[in-house]
This record gives structure tokens, C-alpha cells and sequence, in this order.
């Protein structure tokens, strides 16, 4: 594929926004850490370069090697890429004066200029930088400018190289979308041909190629990803796929039941594996939350070792991961962004399991994956179904886990969900679920005084789970829904509902 965007991560919070917009476009892109250049970049026909919490001023500014991009390819900087090129090629870039962050419009815009294409004047854009370019480099070409960013776009003189202190990836740059498009289509001539069809004939050739005959082993979930991998993975080899659904005794109410009966009719080879008993008993007394997601991890490797032996000559592990599972965790190779959390399915097997990993779906952003979903038939009921995390209630029960409070989660957590799909509020959440916290509060019910448990509510709207905002549910749902768990589930005395946003605060609380 000689079609693609090549994206140099310089630790931004909004580079995999970079990359999922450039996806809408249909066009492939891909993140690479700055300091990890592919070593044959004739794969990627235009780069473009992340901003950073960091500052080009700095003793640790980010200084990548572009001899074999700049002027050889079409180049696009962002926010810190524009800064990185201006202050590195003659230019100077100084702290800014004054605040650039927020919402600010477009004061002025070079008139019949490609890269800005359909974008005039009074379009709004979105800053984040506290440093600001002063003077460009020479050989450079102004092409817009804010009220208080003299310098907020450029172009070099005879080479595609453009810069822009504003991120087009964020939804606040109303015409961000227009101006990626001017550049990667318009300029650089990239063709619109990523689409959820071509990806799955492209897949399930490639599985064809590289499995052949050979056994498989899936993990399902009965969340998204799992179950379109397992489809892919059907379309290309058959009944050569194992499905194993483990139930490990952190699902929600009744779903190892539900799951296993929601694919009866999918054509899927599956079989249910109830291991709750081993991973609570290895879960004892365990509080710390990375501790219990790499404990959790390590008895689904065990349970598939122990699964594998039963399906003779498998020789393959199928996993559900997708792209920003990849990307999160890519600081443990030397990547500059933060790893926030570790993901179970990230990061390989141990060498007594004698299978080799296949991840179907380790390139799509989670829009992307119910997208293709939809194009392979997949029941809409499935596709739509809320994200659910890997380790499961666990990390929702903060502290040490019991079979008491995984009891009592599942009654708060059946209630809430089923509240949204009666009051039709199911479909417009992007990912709910509920919270035990470790703290008992004083209540009275009846005439007598509890000392009982706390539980929050979470439910927020997303795209694909990068950066999220709470929803702003009635107020008579949350009351009923309140009033409902209180009443019903003994050893509850009070319920609370979150409204954080990510960033600063995570989806989940562990």
C-alpha cells in the first residue's frame, strides 16, 4: 500500500484525532512515535507532524531526523510541527504573551490559496500552545493569521511544506476537516479509497495468506471488536476457528448466559468456559488496579493455554485489539506518549504458550470496527452495544473484590443499563456503567440508621473512547434509577453520578 499518511507522534493528546480524521477521509493513516521512523517510508505518500506538550525552546525539545521527508514529500505540521519547522529552519519562536488556547477565528487568509481551499475568513479554529512563532523562517509564505497569532498558518516556497499553529483534527476547528482534506487530497494527491469494504477483502485475503489451514483460538467478549474479529476471521478460514467465551466471573448480570446465546445463528464454532471461581480466588485480596488488570490477564492466558491443548494442532491466538489499545500502550517500546493504563491484550504471549497472536483488527480506531461490522451484516443490536472493559467489573470495584461486591455491582449495574434502554437513552450514551467505591456512608431507612455502600454512575458520549464528555441525563431518570438501586439492592445506601470529562479524568475509575 503506497497510499498512506504517515503521522509523528510528538506526544500530543490529540494525535490519534489527527489519525481518525484523516480515516474519514478514507484515506489510511498511521502514528509512529517521532523517534521510531519507519525505515522504508516509501509506503506513505505525506507526513505530518503532532503537536507536544513540549516546548521547541526547550533543553528536551523533540528533534526527529526529516532529511528523507522534508522536500521529498508533502509535509504538514501541527501546532508543535509548525513551531518545530520555523524554529529549527531560521525562524524564532518565543513564549507567547498572551493565552493561545481556545476557540479563536481565522482574521486573515491568503486568497487563492490550494490549502485553503473553501475556508475563509471568521472560521473558527482551536489553539493549544504557549509559545508562539514570532518571525517566520525565510523562504516562507504567510497564509493566515488570528487577532492575536500573527503567524497561525505558513507554506516553504518551493516545496510542499505547510504549517499551522491551530489543531484541524479537534471538532471546535469547524473547517479542520476541509483543510486536511486540502492538503492530503488536493495537494498531495492521496486517493479517498479506505473503506470498511476494501478493508474487509483486503483482511480476509491476508488471513487466507497467512493462516492457511491452521487452527485458531478467539477470546469472545461479546463486545464489538471480539465478535467482528471472529467474523473476519470466519469469512477467511471456517470452521478452523475456535471461539472460547470465558466467563470470569466479572461480567454483568447474566452475560455469560446472554453472550453465548446472542451467537447462536452467527455460523461462529463457540464454547462457553465458566473460570469465575479461578479468577476471583487468584483475585483475593488483590486492591492495587494494575496489579488486578495484569492478574486478570494472566489467567486468561492460562485458561486459553489450558483451552489450547483441547483443540489439536491450534496454532494461532486470535485477539480483538484495536488501534488505540496499540497506540496507548506504545510507550513501553519508547514512544513519547504516557502510557495511562496497561491493556490485557497488548503485549504478546509467554514463551511456554506455543501460539503465534493474530490481531485482525489492530489498525481500526473503534468507529472504524462497528463501520466494518455493518458492512459484513453483523446484527445492528450487537454493533451498538456499549464498550465494556477487558478486566471487567474489576476495575470497576475499587479496591479488593469479593464475590459479595461483584454481587452487588451486577444488581446496580443491571438496573442502570436497563433504565437506559426502557427510557430510550441506551442508544444516544456511548459507554454507562456503574461504579462500587470503597466507602460506606451513614443513611436511614425506615427509622434506623445503615452504614452502607456507595456507588457512582458514569455514562458518557464519545466516538471512540480517546477524549470523552459526561452526558447530561434528566434529572427524573437519574431519580428513578436512584431510587430503584437503593430500594433493591440490599447493602446500598447511596448513589452519586460523575460528570467528568476526559481529559483530565479516564472513562473508567481504575
Amino acid at each position: 500500500m503506497q497510499n498512506k499518511v504517515l503521522i509523528l507522534d510528538f506526544g500530543s493528546q490529540y494525535t490519534q484525532l489527527i489519525g481518525r480524521r484523516v480515516r474519514e477521509l478514507n484515506i489510511f493513516s498511521e502514528i509512529k512515535p517521532y523517534n521510531k521512523l519507519p525505515k522504508d517510508l516509501s509506503e506513505y505518500k505525506a507526513v505530518i507532524l503532532s503537536g507536544s506538550p513540549l516546548s521547541v525552546r526547550g533543553d528536551d525539545a523533540v528533534h526527529p531526523d526529516l532529511s528523507e521527508i522534508r522536500g521529498k514529500k508533502p509535509l504538514l505540521g501541527v501546532c508543535y510541527g509548525a513551531q518545530y519547522l520555523a524554529h529549527f529552519n531560521g525562524g524564532s519562536v518565543e513564549k507567547s504573551n498572551t493565552r493561545e488556547y481556545g476557540r479563536a477565528n481565522l482574521s486573515f487568509v491568503k486568497e487563492n490559496e490550494p490549502f485553503f481551499d473553501k475556508v475563509g475568513t471568521g472560521s473558527q479554529v482551536w489553539m493549544s500552545h504557549a509559545d508562539t512563532i514570532k518571525h517566520l523562517p525565510e523562504n516562507t509564505t504567510l497564509l493566515a493569521s488570528t487577532h492575536d497569532v500573527e503567524n497561525a498558518a505558513y507554506k516553504f516556497e518551493g516545496e510542499e511544506t505547510y504549517a499551522i499553529q491551530f489543531h484541524p483534527e479537534v471538532y471546535h476547528s469547524k473547517d479542520g476537516k476541509q483543510v486536511l482534506e486540502n492538503f492530503l487530497v488536493h495537494i498531495a494527491k492521496m486517493e479517498q479509497t479506505w473503506t470498511p469494504d476494501a478493508f474487509v477483502d483486503k483482511t480476509v485475503a491476508e488471513l487466507k495468506e497467512t493462516i492457511g489451514n491452521e487452527k485458531v483460538i478467539l477470546g469472545l467478549s461479546g463486545g464489538v471488536d471480539s465478535s467482528v474479529a471472529a467474523v473476519l476471521l470466519h469469512k477467511a478460514i471456517g470452521k478452523n476457528l475456535h471461539c472460547i467465551f470465558v466467563n470470569n466471573g466479572l461480567l454483568r448480570k447474566n452475560e455469560f448466559a446472554d453472550v453465548l446465546k446472542q451467537y447462536e445463528g452467527m455460523g461462529l464454532n463457540v464454547k462457553g468456559v465458566d473460570a469465575s471461581a479461578r479468577f476471583l480466588d487468584d483475585l483475593a485480596g488483590e486492591s492495587d488496579p494494575e496489579t488486578k488488570r495484569k492478574t486478570i490477564g494472566r489467567v486468561f492466558i492460562e485458561v486459553f493455554d489450558d483451552e489450547s491443548h483441547l483443540v489439536e494442532n491450534a496454532k494461532w491466538l486470535a485477539q480483538g485489539t484495536i488501534y488505540p489499545d496499540v497506540i496507548e500502550s506504545v510507550s513501553a517500546t519508547g514512544g513519547p506518549s504516557q502510557t495511562i493504563k496497561s491493556h490485557h491484550n497488548v503485549g504478546g504471549l509467554p514463551d511456554f504458550m506455543k501460539l503465534k497472536v493474530v490481531e485482525p483488527l489492530k489498525m481500526l480506531f473503534k468507529d472504524e470496527v462497528r463501520r466494518v461490522g455493518a458492512s459484513m451484516g453483523i446484527d445492528k443490536a450487537l454493533l451498538g452495544r456499549h464498550p465494556f472493559p477487558g478486566p471487567g467489573l474489576a476495575i470497576r470495584i475499587l479496591g479488593d473484590i469479593t464475590p459479595e461486591k461483584v454481587a452487588i455491582l451486577q444488581e446496580v449495574d443491571a438496573i442502570f443499563i436497563n433504565g437506559l434502554k426502557k427510557w430510550d437513552l441506551y442508544d444516544k450514551v456511548w459507554q454507562a456503567g456503574a461504579m462500587l467505591l470503597p466507602v460506606n456512608s451513614v443513611g436511614v431507612m425506615g427509622d434506623e440508621r445503615t452504614y452502607e455502600k456507595c456507588v457512582a454512575l458514569r455514562a458518557v458520549e464519545s466516538t471512540d473512547g480517546m477524549t470523552a464528555d459526561w452526558v447530561n441525563l434528566p434529572y427524573e431518570f437519574l431519580q428513578k434509577v436512584s431510587n430503584d438501586i437503593i430500594n433493591k439492592v440490599p447493602g446500598v445506601n447511596r448513589v452519586v453520578y460523575d460528570i467528568s470529562s476526559k481529559p483530565p479524568a479516564t472513562i473508567e475509575w481504575e
